[in-house]
């Protein structure tokens, strides 16, 4: 397996408190870093034509600055996650200021959305020893992922690759609203749909993949 698409088992084994797979047999598209007025609407569109059920880890900071954009990732029946209010590394954060991140961020999302936080992801994958402990503390998930696409490098080849060679029936896919992957992100969901079909897999929805 390659490390830059999808995590070590050895890691997968010592943070099992965390989700790292579909707890069906079925796929998980997640969205990193938005929303964004680049990507956001676009992404929404293909998801639609697709009919895949998405969920969108938001940075608070951008739901606050676009909350339109949130608004319409819930009323087209998409999920939002917990991303930090201000896409900190948490690893270098004290307790009490990983805290304050992940509550300021839970209530500017329900606030402008109305729906409350059930998830989260670390802003670059990084974690600590502790990190499982606060997002109980917040009964937060703490939904990691196993294929990484790698489109923020904002090379279609490269996700086409990781795609091909390590999408599975249960997995959890990561892909960026944000301008890193602008120019390829709409590309990239359909190279995934046609992949999914190819293999006749099925897309699910967060709660049906999560709970």
């Amino acid at each position: 397996m390659n490390p830059l698409y999808t995590p070590p088992k050895i890691i997968r084994k010592i943070f099992s408190g965390f989700v790292w797979e579909s707890k069906v047999n079925k796929i998980l598209v997640t969205f990193d870093d938005g929303p964004n007025p680049n990507t956001t609407d676009k992404i929404l569109k293909i998801l639609e034509e697709t009919g895949i059920s998405a969920l969108f880890f938001c940075v608070g900071n951008n739901v606050q600055k676009y909350g339109e954009l949130a608004k319409a990732i819930i009323s087209q029946n998409h999920e939002i996650g917990n991303h930090c209010f201000h896409h900190e590394r948490i690893h270098t954060l004290s307790r009490t200021e990983f805290q304050a991140t992940l509550l300021r961020t839970n209530e500017i999302i329900q606030e402008t959305t109305g729906r409350r936080c059930n998830y989260f992801r670390p802003p670059h994958g990084r974690f600590s020893l502790g990190t499982n402990g606060v997002l109980r503390e917040q009964k937060l998930s703490n939904v990691m992922w196993s294929l990484l696409t790698l489109d923020y490098k904002n090379d279609l080849k490269v996700v086409n690759f990781g795609l091909e060679k390590y999408l599975s029936s249960n997995a959890i896919v990561v892909f960026h609203d944000s301008n890193k992957s602008s120019q390829i992100i709409c590309d990239s969901i359909k190279l995934l749909s046609d992949e999914v079909a190819r293999n006749n897999y099925q897309f699910g929805t967060p709660s049906e993949c999560l709970n």
